[in-house]
């Protein structure tokens, strides 16, 4: 009796992850070509099976379906510090920045990620699904960051990607319980010299007699070599200027993040040819973010320059914003509908190299999904429904 048991909880278990569900939208914005009225997804196995038009798909017999007025991809935040800052902002939930040193690049996102942590929940509820998470700004270089799905109970069912970029913060952005650098001469010294550590650390590492391993030249030398990507947090037009001289002198894949003062200086970091994180829209206007404005996302859009949306980090409780009230804020001013939507899922999927999983609702990726019973970025507009892996969260 207790091995038939068992065998009837795994059918039970098999059939809550592995249902075979069908969503059926009014619209359906798949971010793979225009939009469906009247669409259907259908989902099997955690993958999408089949997109398109009520008319040419048939639902199976056996389906659950599920009905909502505009269906769109899973929700990316391109940046946040989610799962290693917590809700309660107390110093045990707050992983997001190590003090005692100005550069370290060895810290790991995945040893202090948190996948039960109630902020993980809030943001899946609204409709994020995928988020790229780490160590913070307000060090030179804090550590690593990784990307996770918003479901899972531990790390390894929710990762990803486990190492993907390194955070810098250039500027004034640095903690001030980090005694160096004092001024942004400095810190750019700094910086250089790590690096050009790092380059000579390289070259031997890729000799015939490697040196012992160095988990913090290691981590650079896998920046020089393309391995991992520089995320660096400035918001002044010199501190952007520095952080592009500083990517052009070594090479190494870089994303700016930030930048509210990008649209200072949009013809020079079009000619870079970097990619934006953009502040959250509503960031408030103090410090080297004083000059902050609402339309900095349409104007990237009109100078042809990628850009994600994110959350950023935030010093007080809920500790986290929502990067789909900061795309509704971009829309208000300037930004067309369509441009924010690709913004939130296939653009942020692409520039974090996971777009043949995520970002669009496609044969064969993974079915991430959520349900509105209205214009996305309506404020009063509910999330009804959201499916990750194919499962209904």
């Amino acid at each position: 009796m207790r091995s038939f048991n068992l065998f009837v909880a795994l059918i039970l278990i098999s059939g809550s992850v592995y249902a075979q569900v069908a969503v059926k939208g009014d619209v359906v914005h798949t971010m793979a070509g225009d939009p469906i009225e009247n669409g259907v997804v259908l989902i099997n196995d955690g993958r999408i099976e089949r997109v398109g038009p009520e008319s040419r798909v048939q639902i199976p017999s056996g389906y659950e379906v599920y009905e909502a007025a505009v269906v769109t991809p899973g929700l990316i935040d391109a940046h946040t510090v989610v799962g290693l800052a917590g809700y309660l902002n107390q110093d045990h939930d707050q992983d997001q920045l190590e003090t005692s040193n100005a550069i370290q690049p060895e810290l790991r996102a995945i040893d202090a990620y948190n996948a039960r942590e109630a902020l993980v929940g809030h943001l899946r509820n609204l409709g994020i699904t995928t988020i790229h998470t780490g160590h913070g700004p307000g060090a030179l270089i804090s550590g690593q960051t990784m990307i996770v799905k918003t479901s899972g109970e531990t790390i390894d069912e929710a990762v990803l990607n486990p190492a993907k970029m390194l955070a810098f913060t250039m500027g004034g952005g640095i903690n001030s319980a980090i005694r160096k650098p004092g001024t942004r001469a400095k810190g750019m010294a700094m910086l250089r010299q790590e690096l050009i550590k790092a380059q000579e650390y390289l070259e031997k590492r890729n000799g015939e007699n490697p040196p012992a391993t160095n988990l913090k030249m290691d981590a650079l030398a896998d920046l020089l070599e393309g391995e991992l990507t520089a995320l660096v947090t400035v918001h002044k037009t010199n501190d952007i200027m520095s952080a592009i001289r500083l990517q052009k002198e070594f090479g190494f894949p870089m994303v700016i993040d930030g930048a509210a003062e990008a649209y200072l200086i949009l013809d020079e970091i079009k000619e870079s040819g970097l990619p934006v994180f953009i502040h959250p829209t509503m960031l408030r206007p103090r410090g080297d973010g004083k000059n902050v404005n609402f339309e900095t996302a349409g104007m990237l859009f009109e100078s042809d320059i990628p850009f994600a949306f994110q959350s950023g980090f935030e010093g007080y409780v809920p500790k986290t914003r929502v990067v789909l009230f900061e795309a509704a804020v971009a829309v208000a001013n300037g930004l067309p509908f369509e441009e924010a939507m690709k913004a939130l899922t296939i653009n942020a999927a692409e520039l974090l190299d996971i777009s043949d999983r995520v970002g669009s609702l496609e044969e064969g990726k993974d079915a991430d999904l959520v349900l509105f019973d209205g214009d996305p970025f309506e404020y009063i507009t509910n999330v009804q429904e959201v499916f990750i892996n194919g499962v209904r969260q």
